[in-house]
């Protein structure tokens, strides 16, 4: 070996305890009859895998048309099924290993082919069971390769050789262990929490008997605490002090208390508006600025409001707190509007009402309740005399709903047919002096 290049010699270094233990396995008959106990175990596994599993489906699968939590957790039971095969060999491995100790005195082939098996049986997790797209990435770059480690028994030292390696930023010292430990878990913490903040979300929206800023409200605050929580307990796993934590909150009151005043006024705001439910998502409303619109989403920062031709508003949830909004209904209630229009002089006023009024009335969307279409006389103008019809409709007149133009066409229908004449504008020119010729 002095004569190899020092690369090599290295490398038969590090593989000499390697091979040192293949050797003793290779010429102990301890080793041979451990090695034809796995063997054993894993045929064992096999033929009773084969004949429990078709039993085990029957017996788990639920029927096709079952329903509910039960027929879920069925689902998710038949679906470990593939990791009969590779638990039933470490069982039976590990039932023998206690007799195979004490007839030999030695059980290391034994504890690397449990090992192994553990390594199959992750490795079937990954392949036939995990159907989540970030799972598998995770079990097949992470899991699989930690567990082919283990079972070579190379984890712990690789561990306790990462876990020297250090990495400073500034007084800050972390080991890369430490760092892909804190990634790792962190990766899978906010993947769980995303995907519980899901599950709470469409359960808590589907509660009807809940009003639907009571719904945003707990919505909101579950995301929080489920966040929150997936926050400290990373800062747990990756070993860094929480009351390191505690003073960055400190500093984040100050900077909220110096500089962010609005964001924190716009949050609270929006607390204030889930809490009161006085303008909740589906309202259409008119701010002091002049925008109306219906609220589509409330979020902790803003309400989104979208007007009749498709556009949206973000709204700081400060200007529903601090000025005037005009929330023409909830959702379903009754609304009352106008619809102006003009007659000629010439015509007899007192057949006017009831002309419109009944034509009005006749439209499948105007309401009887709380009153009816009512003509009233709005004024004497330069060229007719003014009316206005009062009508009430169930929704908002906001332009998908285009309840005026609908009324206003039914008026011109009735006037036409009655025979009333709609004046045109009427201008007197007086020219003093002489008409040149």
């Amino acid at each position: 070996m002095r004569n190899l290049p020092a690369p090599i010699a290295h490398l038969l270094d590090l593989a000499q305890p390697w091979l040192t233990t293949a050797e003793d396995w290779l010429t102990s008959p301890a080793a041979w009859s451990q090695f034809a106990l796995l063997v054993a175990s894993w045929l064992l596994a096999r033929l009773v895998a084969g004949r429990l599993a078709p039993r085990l489906t029957e017996l788990i699968a639920p029927k096709p048309e079952a329903r509910g939590v039960m027929a879920t957790v069925r689902l998710w039971a038949l679906r470990l099924l593939p990791l009969l095969l590779p638990l039933l060999a470490y069982g039976f491995t590990a039932l023998g290993e206690a007799f195979t100790r004490q007839v030999f005195g030695s059980g290391a082939v034994i504890a690397f082919g449990k090992r192994v098996f553990l390594f199959l049986a992750a490795r079937a997790l990954v392949r036939d069971i995990l159907r989540e797209p970030f799972l598998r990435l995770l079990g097949r770059y992470v899991l699989v390769p930690v567990m082919a480690l283990y079972a070579l028994g190379l984890l712990a030292p690789i561990s306790a050789w990462l876990d020297g390696l250090t990495v400073e930023l500034g007084n800050i010292h972390f080991s890369v262990m430490a760092l892909l430990r804190g990634l790792i878990a962190g990766s899978l913490l906010f993947w769980l929490g995303a995907w519980s903040n899901r599950q709470s979300t469409e359960y808590i929206k589907a509660q009807d008997a809940l009003r639907p800023a009571t719904r945003e409200l707990a919505v909101k605050a579950t995301e929080i605490v489920i966040f929150g929580a997936a926050f400290l307990l990373l800062m747990s796993i990756m070993g860094i002090d929480l009351t390191a934590v505690a003073v960055l909150g400190g500093a984040l009151g100050v900077g909220v208390g110096l500089g962010l005043q609005q964001i924190a006024a716009n949050f609270i705001s929006g607390i204030i508006l889930l809490v009161e439910g006085q303008t909740t998502v589906g309202d259409y409303v008119e701010l002091d600025g002049g925008e109306k619109g219906t609220i589509v989403k409330m979020t902790a920062r803003a309400c989104i409001l979208e007007t009749f031709d498709g556009k949206w508003i973000v709204v700081p949830n400060e200007h529903f707190i601090t000025s005037r909004v005009v929330n023409y209904s909830d959702q379903g209630s009754a609304n009352r509007y106008e619809a102006a229009f003009s007659v000629s002089y010439d015509t007899d006023l007192t057949h006017v009402p009831a002309v419109v009024n009944s034509a009005v009335a006749a439209l499948p969307f105007v309401l009887g309740h709380p009153e009816g279409p009512d003509v009233e006389l709005a004024g004497f103008g330069e060229s007719g005399v003014d009316f206005v019809v009062e009508y009430w409709v169930n929704g908002i007149d906001d332009g998908k709903n285009k309840y005026a133009s609908q009324v206003r066409f039914a008026i011109w229908g009735a006037l036409k047919e009655a025979g009333i004449q709609m004046p045109y504008p009427h201008r007197v020119v007086e020219i003093k002096g002489r008409i040149p010729e």
